[in-house]
């Protein structure tokens, strides 16, 4: 039974909402209140792990099934408070330097202040340094500057700025006309909305499910033990929903939902992986199998942690992942579209 076009729509509105909502690694808290909120609103009961994942049963019977996705993001952390007032930082999960240069971003208090800045090379104007263009860009060299007034370490203390307060990274979340969602946090937001949209599907649309589903979101996926606990303990399959990435030698593109066969954890289940292909293919689903060499998600770290389970990896295709990341609705309806029809009867 696939869901009907219009949780295309409902899905976009959702992935707008969550890649608003700061929630580097570590610091997930908001968008878990609002996720407990929401999954309220649609008629079902989440609970909480102790590390924060949000956890909802859909309803079904045997077979217990877990769709996953992640809610953490890419972000950073206040290392250091340079003599000068800038602010040396921390990554958190793996992306270059280069692609958060000149970025805006908002560092967060542990006493709830928010203060704007931006990333900047040591050495920014082109007016003045000769290697503007081809410095290699690390984090010794690229600095992140407040947008306040400090001329002084003691300046930035003063605001109330600490070691290890975090950093988030400013989303830039756009819907075009053509249909295109470009933002920061696709990885996972995008598959975290088509998530939610499901369950709505499921809730308004009286679905009949073909076995216990629960959905989860996890909060440390980017730092690699996101799907290492919080898991029903009678889970029996999870498919990780996460992305799809574009790049040479892979099929995958911004309009289709991607099957992974093997990532850098080795070989998904060739069952589970076989029937989300042959359904992809019966329903004329677009849809690339591809491999990614670079790639992990959340479902290994549950089988890392001693799990029995089946496992998957889905999502929609995602151009410049780890980056200003863009995706098209038509990519997270064919994500809709295979899930709808593997869970329902």
């Amino acid at each position: 039974m696939i869901c009907d076009k219009k949780y295309q729509e409902k899905c976009i509105e959702e992935v707008v909402s969550l890649c608003k909502m700061p929630s580097p690694t570590g610091f997930t808290h908001k968008v878990s209140t609002y996720l407990m909120q929401r999954i309220k609103e649609l008629g079902f009961q989440p609970i909480q792990s102790v590390k924060g994942s949000v956890i909802a049963c859909l309803g079904g019977e045997g077979n217990p099934l877990v769709l996953a996705a992640h809610i953490d993001t890419l972000g950073a952390m206040v290392r250091a408070i340079k003599p000068s007032g800038a602010i040396r930082f921390n990554k958190i999960g793996g992306y270059p330097e280069n692609n958060i240069e000149n970025e805006t971003c908002l560092v967060h208090t542990r006493s709830g202040k928010e203060y704007d800045g931006t990333f900047y090379l040591t050495s920014p104007s082109v007016h003045v340094y000769d290697n503007v263009g081809t410095a290699v860009r690390n984090d010794s060299n690229v600095e992140l500057i407040l947008d306040e007034v400090v001329k002084s370490k003691e300046d930035v203390e003063k605001l109330g700025i600490k070691v290890g307060d975090f950093i988030s990274i400013n989303p830039r979340t756009i819907y075009t006309n053509s249909g295109f969602i470009k933002s920061r946090h696709l990885d996972d937001k995008a598959s975290a909305g088509a998530l939610l949209s499901l369950a709505e599907w499921v809730k308004t649309d009286n679905v009949k499910l073909n076995r216990k589903v629960y959905i989860v979101f996890t909060t440390y996926e980017e730092v690699g033990h996101g799907g290492a606990a919080g898991i029903p303990q009678d889970t029996v399959e999870m498919i990780s929903v996460d992305m799809g990435a574009l790049g040479d030698d892979l099929s995958c593109d911004e309009f289709k939902v991607s099957i992974c066969a093997k990532d850098s954890g080795g070989p998904y289940d060739y069952e589970v992986t076989s029937k989300l292909i042959e359904i992809a293919e019966k329903n004329n689903i677009p849809h690339a199998i591809d491999i990614y060499p670079r790639y992990g998600s959340d479902v290994e770290a549950t089988l890392h942690a001693g799990y029995d389970i089946k496992h998957g990896l889905i999502g929609p295709g995602v151009f410049a992942s780890h980056g200003y990341e863009r995706t098209h609705a038509d990519a997270l309806y064919a994500t809709l579209q295979l899930l709808s029809e593997y869970i329902s009867c």
